[in-house]
């Protein structure tokens, strides 16, 4: 048996997401004549009670238009050190839209609003101007925490004196909201754009929607093409989302128990130093003194477990649709027989 922990990206369409992409009706997206395109897009800013969606391949997409369309060139997007615009996706905000970063800590990359109103900027030209608050949730980084939906609505505040835009990479937002009841309306309330990944924890093979007022994803439509994401006959693809958003949300709170359940037997093996609190599907952890993250996978991996380095001596498992009760038994168990000294 292998066991696969390394991101809820690795899951396989399930029998009945692929008969729905089987039966898709399809048409030319360019052209905006895919009607299961249509739908997706419709549902998802009808869930959010925002004014309209683009679906795009990928969630690196979305959050690229979404802070394009909200920004001009030489401003600034504060963000959380670790955030995936920032670490992970290529340097992209500099070359597509001519971005720099203002990087704050937070609270396992959670930020509240004095962090950020410290840092905008003043009205002076030796400053670029600051011009959106980009949030993530869950936070890939901090462990899968999330936020507390007040105080984003306290960051919103902020974001209006100021004149701020607001972006959200939702790529796990379902996660978030499955753990804390929250529903989606209250999010698209909080953001100009929202970026909501379908194929993480939901389980679709490809796809991530851009949420937003009417007139950015106008542009975003424009923006999408340059960048070269238009796709055709996407609904065989969108059909697996909307398959997903009906059929896969609940089910989240399987992954965060067996993440849990990880977690809790991580503590006290004599390799690990300290465990992250596991908040959703995302379990991190510090190896114990001269042990590098290298060097563990490789011993994990040869007994069929595989995950992911986090850092010189960090390693992340994730749980997901396809990591079910026998491979979680067999995951502790591996964790508990290795003899690392």
């Amino acid at each position: 048996m292998i066991v696969d922990l390394r991101s809820d990206t690795l899951t396989k369409p399930t029998p009945e997401m692929m008969e729905a992409m089987m039966n898709a009706s399809v048409g030319d997206d360019v052209f905006g004549e895919d009607p299961t395109v249509n739908e997706l897009e419709k549902k998802c800013a009808e869930l959010f009670d925002m004014e309209d969606a683009i679906y795009c391949p990928s969630g690196t997409m979305t959050n690229q238009i979404g802070l394009n369309v909200l920004s001009q060139p030489y401003e600034e997007v504060i963000c959380y050190e670790g955030a995936h615009i920032y670490r992970y996706e290529g340097g992209g905000v500099a070359g597509n839209s001519g971005l720099s970063f203002r990087l704050l800590k937070g609270n396992r990359g959670r930020l509240n609003v004095d962090d950020i109103k410290a840092n905008i900027n003043p009205d002076d030209i030796h400053f670029p101007k600051t011009s959106v608050i980009a949030l993530e949730n869950t936070v890939n980084k901090g462990g899968g925490c999330h936020y507390q939906l007040d105080e984003i609505r306290r960051i919103r505040e902020l974001s209006m004196e100021y004149g701020l835009k607001m972006h959200l990479d939702g790529a796990r937002l379902f996660n978030a909201l499955v753990e804390t009841g929250e529903g989606p309306a209250a999010y698209g309330k909080c953001f100009d754009t929202l970026s909501l990944c379908l194929s993480k924890g939901l389980g679709a093979p490809v796809g991530s929607v851009l949420i937003g007022k009417a007139k950015h994803i106008k542009q975003a439509r424009r923006v999408r093409k340059f960048f070269g994401g238009g796709m055709r006959q996407a609904g065989y693809l969108a059909a697996a989302g909307l398959y997903a958003l009906d059929h896969h949300v609940n089910r989240l709170k399987e992954d965060h128990y067996r993440a849990n359940e990880i977690g809790k037997a991580l503590i006290g093996l004599n390799f690990v130093d300290e465990v992250l609190p596991v908040d959703t599907n995302i379990v991190i952890f510090r190896l114990a003194d001269d042990l590098t993250a290298n060097d563990f996978l490789q011993e994990l991996s040869g007994h069929g477990v595989k995950a992911v380095p986090f850092g010189s001596n960090e390693v992340r498992f994730v749980t997901h649709l396809d990591f079910n009760d026998e491979m979680l038994e067999r995951t502790i168990e591996i964790l508990k027989s290795l003899k690392i000294k």
